[in-house]
């Protein structure tokens, strides 16, 4: 009977405090400043631990139904203001990264990544942007733009970094499947969506990129897919 009464006089966990319940998104017990810095310390635990970026959908599910995400990223950012690290926004979500002044310190380093970039040659670095660029594209529109077959080794190596995909089949003559890049394609390279992708007059001027290809390639199709 003695356990009984030292029973009673034990707190009981609420709801969101232990392993039974519902997890405790609201915090309506406690004070608003207490709460919204529960809630940014939430969030910022979400994106540390991820290995990708964190979307808003994800990042809801930690904070409560009146938290503006978007102001309580801006206190995490001023927060880190004089970290080696920020948030950034890519691929359509959040994620920490190293300032772009660290680099150098950290390859002297040899120290592992978390996300070690992958390592891709010059030709297929452009191959990638074309797919950037002109997706959903084929491997025969590609080899137009570039004046030179673009191999199946070529296709694959990007695949195998995550950057590409397999898009809809092609119109033309045996459906060849198209590519289109990946949300690793935008995180990889610092991008909220496909708009951020450099100006595509520029890399034409600088003879690297040819939409006349392209269009070439897709005024053909029309015309097949007409004759049939």
């Amino acid at each position: 009977m003695t356990g009984s009464g030292s029973t009673r006089g034990k707190r009981q966990p609420k709801k969101g405090e232990g392993g039974e319940g519902l997890f405790d998104r609201e915090l309506a017990d406690m004070p608003p400043a207490l709460r919204w810095r529960e809630w940014m310390l939430r969030v910022e635990a979400v994106i540390f631990a991820s290995s990708e970026p964190v979307t808003r959908d994800v990042l809801a599910r930690v904070v409560g139904t009146d938290c503006s995400l978007d102001l309580l990223i801006d206190d995490l950012r001023e927060e880190l203001r004089d970290r080696p690290y920020e948030l950034v926004a890519v691929a359509g979500g959040w994620q920490h990264r190293t300032r772009p002044r660290f680099s150098e310190a950290i390859r002297a380093s040899a120290a592992p990544t978390r996300a070690p970039a992958a390592a891709l040659s010059e030709f297929e670095s452009m191959v990638l942007m074309a797919i950037g660029y002109f997706q959903p594209v084929t491997r025969s529109a590609l080899s137009d733009i570039f004046g030179r077959t673009v191999s199946r080794d070529t296709i694959a190596s990007l695949r195998s970094a995550g950057l590409i995909a397999s898009g809809p089949r092609s119109p033309t003559p045996g459906a060849p499947y198209t590519y289109v890049t990946t949300k690793q394609f935008l995180s990889a390279f610092g991008m909220q969506t496909l708009r951020d992708l450099p100006d595509i007059e520029a890399m034409e001027e600088a003879g690297l990129l040819s939409r006349q290809a392209v269009q070439e390639e897709a005024m053909a199709a029309v015309v097949e897919g007409e004759e049939e």
